[in-house]
């Protein structure tokens, strides 16, 4: 599926992040998993990552970051007329994380969750472009996960990865929409590659599930990179070619900080200039949901990304899923919405 962004428009008034205080070094995998600090960087990018603690759950990250782009944003809970959580680790089967949240916050009118694994931040972004359409008032778009508490501890290939955290935007009807351009689509036949495959009615907990450890996520790696990175550029292509862009009128590409060799290959086939690169994946590691938007966060706080920029959100997801989005930051201006 593939579009341009419908009016009215919607543009970003506010954005915040939280990771968990908890640092989880490669020093500290190194030991577990018998390799060495050197080899995990070569592998992923990554040198440390955040790690929830007691107590602490994907809601909880959510209410925090939630709060900060509502403080950054300067509007209250109860102005916000839809929330939005995207996440692929919900804080329980039922009812939806949104609905924690919400009542954390005090949100007001709906709230839903978006699942497209580690695409759900920027797959909610896209929705929300449609709700601001029918509905222009400001919505509450949040990405976070918890990956570290469905991983196995033996395995090693996501062990490295894995790590938590929350990062959220405030969205606001503008009267031209910062969104030029989007894709998105699913393929359906990949979903053995990354999967958590009991606590659902397909494969409903039991001794056995547990047993077998099946309610603990399992990766099929070179599938994954394989496939995230074709299906990704591809995204990329479409979504340029529906603004009738190319790659070297992009100011930013800012991907799923999933594991650095995918993002380099996305960038190299995207063709994008390597210098136009958003990633902080060093110093977090892959947080799924909550990656992209932690990253736009702090590209934001350091002025990287200024006004009449071009910011490309790229991702993908278990599924698999994925999504390209294009974004002119700063584009038009703020519409009334108050009544």
């Amino acid at each position: 599926m593939t579009g341009q962004a419908p009016m009215p428009g919607i543009g970003i008034i506010g954005w915040g992040r939280h990771l968990p205080e908890g640092i989880l070094t490669n020093a500290e995998l190194a030991t577990r998993f018998g390799v060495e600090e050197d080899w995990i960087v070569r592998r992923t990018g990554i040198r440390e990552r955040r790690i929830v603690g007691p107590g602490e759950t994907t809601a909880s990250l959510a209410v925090e970051a939630g709060r900060r782009a509502l403080e950054h944003a300067g509007l209250r809970p109860d102005e916000i007329s839809h929330l939005i959580i995207a996440s692929g680790t919900p804080e329980q089967l039922s009812p939806a994380t949104s609905a924690f949240v919400q009542r954390e916050l005090g949100t007001s009118g709906g709230a839903h969750d978006v699942n497209a694994e580690c695409a759900s931040f920027a797959y909610g972004f896209v929705v929300a472009a449609g709700l601001m359409a029918i509905d222009p008032r400001p919505i509450l778009l949040i990405g976070t996960d918890t990956h570290s508490l469905v991983l196995n501890p033996e395995d090693r290939d996501l062990g490295v990865l894995i790590g938590d955290g929350a990062g959220a935007v405030v969205l606001a009807p503008h009267d031209r929409s910062w969104l030029r351009g989007w894709d998105m689509g699913c393929d359906g036949t990949k979903t053995d590659s990354l999967k958590i495959p009991a606590g659902g009615s397909r494969l409903p907990p039991s001794e056995e599930t547990f047993r077998r450890k099946q309610h603990y996520a399992q990766i099929k790696g070179n599938e994954i990179y394989l496939n995230a990175v074709r299906f990704t550029v591809g995204s990329v292509r479409r979504t340029l070619a529906a603004a009738d862009l190319v790659p070297e009128d992009i100011d930013h590409l800012l991907p799923h900080q999933a594991n650095m060799r995918i993002i380099e290959s996305i960038l190299e086939h995207s063709k994008v200039p390597p210098e136009r690169l958003i990633t902080n994946i060093e110093f977090y590691g892959n947080t799924g949901a909550a990656s992209m938007p932690i990253a736009l966060a702090e590209a934001l706080d350091a002025g990287r990304i200024r006004k009449g920029d071009r910011v490309l959100f790229a991702a993908f997801g278990a599924g698999m899923v994925w999504v390209t989005a294009l974004i002119e930051w700063g584009a038009g201006e703020p519409m009334e919405w108050r009544s």
